[in-house]
């Protein structure tokens, strides 16, 4: 998107009348561009308390990859599962940070066929407020599950002042309203998904599935879909939430306004292991077997690889939609030139994803043009 186009939008909507904007698509990680716009960790968990380190990218490219395309083309990302680690160390595993950051009005969409689970396993994709302290600026967990939990769990966190309204509409089931991160004891206003495809072995089962949520001046929703139920609007480069339905969890802003308590969020995609979630006793033996002795999550299970063949995410995309283009801060990137020559680095082809998009805006733009120039009298009232 070019910044004279930003400026035409934005002149054309200063005078016109949105009703039931639609999504449109800004920027999509998958296949071999999957990997550019990130930012790994490169170490130990030092925020959950995690017995990992999340390695930098030097070290995930390398045997025993953590980070690579599948034969199928989509994004793996892994706990190390072949070595065996010595006593007091720690084992390998990833945390990626998108370079790309979102504001309100815009639509996350993960598409994935697998996500981490077992004994002593804590997966989660999810978003951040950038650079500040938490959880000033707030978090939206979008997939995030421990252990051998049935479903996934949602959540908010914030300063004080956030809650989940009573009587809203969700297919959830809401167990903690309060999201003040202090308020809480850390949890947040969570939301347990109803569905038993959400996570684990079941959501591998039946195809993975895909985790929509929208960030909006209206508040914060998510959706769930398992594969067979994605709805076909997902597929295309315009979304209306309205096809969507009823939303798996949903935070309106009568009760949590995202304006006052969320900034511009960061992607993380990321894997520990035991800490201060999965590890604890309670929660692990709730789920798995009971500790023998005086053996820990750590000792009973972080030693050992064969513990971890089934922690991995296998994501088929990540995309970013907005009502407008300016709601994402795309990082300087060679993905996202159009440039019809072959200039150097690995986004340099003319028919790059990222080219579509802008030519996909522009589109829009002429159409909205043509609409604005149309209108005999009065404001012009677009929906598109």
């Amino acid at each position: 998107m070019t910044y004279k186009l930003q400026l035409a939008l934005a002149a054309l909507f200063s005078g016109a009348q949105l009703t039931h904007a639609a999504y449109n698509l800004v920027k999509k990680y998958e296949g071999e561009s999957f990997f550019n716009d990130w930012t790994y960790y490169g170490s130990y968990d030092n925020l959950t308390n995690g017995d990992i380190i999340w390695v930098n990218r030097s070290t995930a490219d390398v045997e025993p990859k953590l980070t690579y395309l599948n034969s199928a083309g989509n994004a793996v990302i892994k706990v190390d599962n072949t070595t065996v680690v010595p006593y007091n160390e720690k084992r390998n595993s990833v945390r990626l940070t998108s370079n790309d950051k979102i504001g309100l009005g815009t639509l996350l969409v993960f598409d994935a066929v697998h996500v981490p689970y077992g004994c002593s396993v804590w997966g989660a994709l999810w978003t951040k407020a950038v650079g500040d302290l938490w959880p000033a600026g707030g978090e939206i967990d979008i997939f995030e599950a421990v252990n051998l939990m049935s479903q996934n769990q949602m959540a908010l966190h914030t300063v004080a002042g956030c809650s989940q309204a009573e009587g809203i509409t969700q297919t959830g089931t809401t167990n903690v309203r309060n999201c003040d991160a202090e308020g809480s004891n850390g949890a947040g206003c969570t939301v347990m998904d109803p569905s038993p495809n959400s996570y684990g072995a079941p959501f591998a089962a039946a195809g993975g599935g895909v985790w929509v949520t929208e960030f909006a001046e209206t508040g914060v929703n998510i959706w769930f879909f398992s594969r067979n139920d994605v709805p076909a609007s997902l597929a295309t480069d315009s979304v209306d939430i309205a096809s969507l339905g009823t939303p798996t969890a949903a935070y309106p802003s009568s009760s949590c306004n995202p304006s006052q308590y969320f900034k511009e969020q960061e992607i993380v995609i990321d894997i520990t292991l035991c800490g201060d979630w999965a590890g604890v006793k309670t929660v692990l033996e709730s789920t798995c077997p009971a500790l023998n002795g005086t053996n820990t999550c750590y000792t009973t299970y972080v030693l050992d690889p064969k513990n971890y063949d089934t922690a991995y995410f296998e994501m088929a995309s990540v995309k970013l939609f907005a009502t407008t283009p300016s709601a994402v801060s795309l990082a300087p990137s060679s993905t996202q030139t159009s440039s019809t020559g072959s200039g150097g680095g690995s986004g340099g082809s003319g028919n790059s994803a990222a080219g579509l998009v802008d030519r996909s805006w522009s589109v829009y733009v002429g159409t909205i043009i043509s609409l604005v120039a149309s209108a005999a009298v009065g404001t012009a009232v677009l929906s598109f």
